[in-house]
């Protein structure tokens, strides 16, 4: 094991579940980025900067450790969407997706802060989204889930009836991928292993 700090820029509730139970722990500091700021003509390219923004406000302030930063949004026939700004905007989204296939993308960025060197990724996978009826679309929005969450949906949430199925990781899709987590820890000369908490 190692005693190596791991720090999570994100305040996603779900990107910190996926760790736990991959026997991380790691510590939650948010990076406060304004993302509306950021702009990219190619939505990896925008997903990887958010994410490199995140992870770049939050290694600033610290002596060592890993952090990772994450951004994920939903591309779909030619447009990146986020979160959705009001319930409203919620519907319309899901009126507009149901039936449809986009691709949610989460860009992943992780900084070694005592050696500043960093590993980049990108996530992608496939979703097909059901039919729910306008009723289910108006009761899922009122539920204020899908205002909180890339995309207006989620997997392991009250949308995941209304998800016929995904083509990849759906770990990407609930917000990070811990097979690229894997990868980009490599190569940092660092073991996912290592990282693990002593009671898992």
């Amino acid at each position: 094991m190692t005693s190596r700090p791991f720090v999570l820029a994100s305040a996603s509730p779900a990107r910190l579940r996926l760790l736990r139970d991959a026997g991380l722990d790691p510590s939650v500091v948010v990076s406060g980025v304004d993302e509306s700021a950021v702009t990219a003509d190619d939505p990896r390219a925008l997903v990887l900067e958010l994410a490199r923004r995140k992870a770049e406000a939050v290694a600033q302030g610290l002596p060592e450790g890993l952090v990772l930063g994450c951004d994920s949004m939903l591309e779909l026939g030619g447009e990146v969407l986020g979160k959705p700004a009001d319930a409203r905007d919620a519907t319309a989204r899901w009126k507009r997706m149901r039936g449809q296939t986009g691709t949610l993308l989460t860009g992943h960025v992780l900084i070694d802060v005592a050696s500043r060197r960093t590993a980049t990724a990108v996530g992608a996978t496939q979703v097909r989204f059901g039919r729910p009826s306008d009723a289910e679309i108006a009761a899922y929005v009122a539920s204020g889930e899908p205002l909180h969450v890339a995309g207006a949906f989620t997997l392991d949430g009250r949308s995941a009836p209304f998800v016929d199925g995904i083509d990849g990781d759906p770990g990407t899709v609930i917000g990070l991928s811990l097979p690229l987590l894997r990868t980009m820890l490599t190569e940092l000369d660092v073991q996912i292993v290592d990282l693990w908490t002593s009671s898992s």
